[in-house]
């Protein structure tokens, strides 16, 4: 919900409408914090939740006690997404990168403090994610207060941020589903594991390779938020020219990035599982998924650049729908089928969901391409225009 921040934010922003940026970020905090209630009731019961569609019982107790540890990260994810659009879309990403650098350090500590001294296990790792975000949060919320960089975008807590929260939620909702649909697709991998043969070791090593996708994917995921902030800053500002050419030489990073890391993972699948696991088993399964997570990943890269695209134009709908169709009427049935009528197994799963990954790409693409460029800067002009009208001829 707080990458719709990366349509407003920048937009506002490139158009000069400083003011605008915090009034957006208020009326996101206190969105995703009132939304962050009945997901914590989900959290909680997500034991009995795996119980009741048929996991095994001891992977969804373990589940399920993680999951209730993790409730207190929950709220704070939501804030500091908010504080981390609001500063990108400003292209101030220095103090972003240095707060996340010292978070992790103290994680490092945490973690060992929780999991290894105190002996809590999956629940110190729960605790220690908590902890971390919490810091993270209030280390970004300090520098938007006191840095020199955000006075005339943050001008302290404003009673404005909450008129017309409707309008505000049109555009949320749809950039939830966007990103959702797609990330919810790879967590049924993980689920439709727990239904193969051996389900210990099948989700064991989807859970290793799915991290490890959301490890690589990061490099392609600050690429997508660069191009993000790039074009709405450029269509706010009216230059749609400017916007369309940054589209141009992401894409081209994204391709080189994507073949780069595919050798990378290539190279290492045969030493990659030994950090996880001392079961020679897993070590020789999780070699075999690095060769499809190599493809994974050179596909997740162009999505994810384009996606960001989308977002900086506000396209947040149409994607939800593109996500919906490639994913869930295509990526998994055909991951169902693979893993479970051909018997491919959990690298059935993966596959599958490459070829949603497919069909998405090319949607993308295709909208992309046939962009009129012109007309985003016109639709955002006016989104900023009736952003900065009083509340009063709103009403009317």
């Amino acid at each position: 919900m707080a990458s719709a921040l990366d349509t407003l934010c920048g937009q506002a922003f490139g158009a000069r409408q400083y003011h605008l940026l915090g009034m957006y970020k208020q009326r996101a905090m206190l969105l995703l914090t009132l939304v962050s209630i009945p997901l914590a009731a989900v959290w909680y019961y997500t034991g009995e939740i795996l119980l009741l569609v048929g996991q095994d019982k001891d992977i969804a107790v373990e589940a399920g006690t993680y999951a209730r540890w993790m409730i207190p990260e929950l709220f704070a994810y939501g804030l500091l997404q908010c504080h981390a659009c609001f500063l990108q879309t400003q292209n101030i990403v220095l103090p972003v990168m240095l707060s996340a650098a010292a978070t992790a350090l103290c994680h490092l500590a945490v973690c060992w403090l929780l999991v290894f001294a105190l002996g809590l296990g999956s629940k110190g790792a729960a605790i220690g994610n908590a902890i971390s975000y919490w810091i993270n949060v209030a280390i970004l919320a300090v520098y938007v207060r006191v840095s020199s960089s955000c006075k005339k975008t943050w001008t302290g807590f404003s009673m404005e941020a909450f008129h017309d929260p409707l309008s505000f939620f049109k555009l949320t909702v749809p950039s939830a589903l966007m990103v959702c649909l797609e990330w919810w697709s790879f967590e049924l991998l993980v689920l439709l594991s727990g239904f193969l043969p051996n389900p210990r070791l099948e989700t064991s090593v989807l859970s290793i390779t799915l991290n490890t996708s959301n490890c690589v994917f990061m490099i392609p995921f600050g690429l997508g938020a660069a191009i993000s902030t790039r074009v709405s800053n450029e269509l706010g500002a009216g230059r749609p020219q400017a916007a369309r050419l940054a589209v141009q030489v992401v894409v081209f990073f994204a391709l080189s990035e994507g073949l780069i890391m595919g050798v990378i993972l290539i190279c290492l699948r045969y030493v990659w599982g030994h950090a996880y696991s001392a079961d020679e088993e897993v070590v020789t399964y999780i070699a075999k998924m690095m060769l499809v997570l190599a493809v994974s990943n050179f596909l997740d890269g162009i999505q994810c650049v384009l996606s960001g695209v989308a977002r900086g134009c506000g396209w947040q709908k149409i994607c939800a729908w593109i996500n919906l169709g490639a994913f869930y009427a295509v990526g998994v049935p055909a991951a169902y089928l693979v893993a479970f009528v051909l018997r491919f197994g959990g690298m059935g799963l993966w596959m599958g969901i490459i070829l949603g990954t497919v069909v998405q790409v090319l949607l993308l693409v295709t909208i992309t391409l046939c962009m009129d460029w012109r007309k985003e800067a016109t639709k955002a002009e006016n989104r900023i225009f009736i952003s900065s009208l009083p509340k009063d001829l709103l009403e009317r």
